[in-house]
Order: structure tokens, then C-alpha cells, then sequence
């Protein structure tokens, strides 16, 4: 896997994935696109998203809609890591099994998801969940 990241203007960068897509950042705190770090965020709940949604699927449960809602800490001084991060998912369907539920969004975080995997050898990683019958 291979990206690159060039320098627009000002703190601007542009993201280049391998498959062709591109993200604006903005070093200045989401000025302009979102931070680096948001992305961060973003992609870790996307990842845990696509474990959620595809073992859900794959287990039967009639879902409807997933939200990832992530809320992190960071640290006050440089460099600002991550210290701390919840991935809450507002899960929707009709009739879901709480219990597979649970199960799907803690393996996402704790076996699965390749970013939330990473981030969490230096980040405290939680999962919550709700489930919304619709």
C-alpha cells in the first residue's frame, strides 16, 4: 500500500491514495479540510464501521443504519497524541440481537479493526454501542 501528500499552499497538503482518491488536510486545525488528526478519527471509525455493518450483515440482524461517533483526548503539549478514544455506535434495525450486537462492535475494536488495533498500543481504545428499533 503506498500514498503520498503533497504541499498545496500555506498548510494545505493533499492526500494521494494508491487506488486514486484524494483528501484535502489542513494543518491549521481544520481551517480549511479537516486535520490530519481528524482524519485519524475518521478513519478509525470508518474501519470499525465496515467490521459492524459487514459482521452484522453476515450474522442476519436486519440493519438499517450504523453511526460511528468518536470522541478522543488529546495530550495539552507537543506533540498532541491521542491519550484516549470512544468509537459510540448508534446502531438502527428492527429487532436486532443486543447481545450480537455488543459482540460485533468489541471484536471490531478489540480483533479486526486494523486502525483501532493500531491506535490502541499507545491510546486507551473504548467501544460503547446503542441500538436504535426502527
Amino acid at each position: 500500500m503506498q500514498s503520498r501528500v503533497k504541499w498545496v499552499e500555506g498548510m494545505t497538503f493533499l492526500g494521494q491514495s494508491n487506488s486514486g482518491h484524494s483528501v484535502v488536510m489542513d494543518g491549521n486545525g481544520g481551517e480549511k479540510a479537516p486535520s490530519p488528526m481528524e482524519l485519524v478519527l475518521m478513519a478509525a471509525g470508518g474501519c470499525s464501521s465496515v467490521d459492524v455493518v459487514d459482521g452484522l450483515k453476515s450474522a442476519g440482524q436486519p440493519i438499517t443504519a450504523c453511526e460511528a461517533q468518536i470522541n478522543a483526548v488529546r495530550r495539552e503539549q507537543a506533540p498532541r497524541l491521542f491519550t484516549g478514544a470512544n468509537l459510540h455506535f448508534v446502531v438502527t434495525g428492527k429487532g436486532l440481537d443486543e447481545a450480537l450486537v455488543a459482540k460485533t462492535v468489541a471484536d471490531s475494536l478489540e480483533k479486526y479493526c486494523s486502525v483501532c488495533l493500531m491506535l490502541g498500543k499507545g491510546v486507551e481504545m473504548t467501544h460503547s454501542y446503542e441500538i436504535i428499533d426502527a
